[in-house]
């Protein structure tokens, strides 16, 4: 399994710029799919540049848990899933 898939990132650039998504699939080295269970549901990924892309250290735990798996998370796990990273950020002091 790619190193990348299961990782939050922030969108660079696009109109969903300074978006918190997970890397839910790689197509290849240029390119990952992401979903966030909200504007883009795991059944409809967004493909996106891995250019466009800002990479973190966290990965989404429950998530990563469903793809280990060989499981398709759901879009409410996702969902809560960046909301609890989101407000772990927010708390910590970092700009999200």
């Amino acid at each position: 399994m790619d190193d990348r898939i299961g990782k939050v990132v922030f969108s660079k650039a696009g109109r969903d710029k300074g978006r918190m998504f997970v890397v839910v699939g790689v197509v290849n080295n240029n390119f990952c799919l992401l979903a966030d269970g909200d504007l883009r549901k795991i059944e409809n990924p967004k493909l996106k540049n891995s250019k466009h892309l800002q990479f973190t250290n966290i990965i989404a735990e429950d998530v990563m848990a469903y793809l280990k798996e060989g499981k398709v998370p759901e879009n409410h796990v996702i969902r809560k899933n960046l909301k609890k990273i989101g407000e772990a950020r927010e708390r910590d002091g970092k700009e999200v």
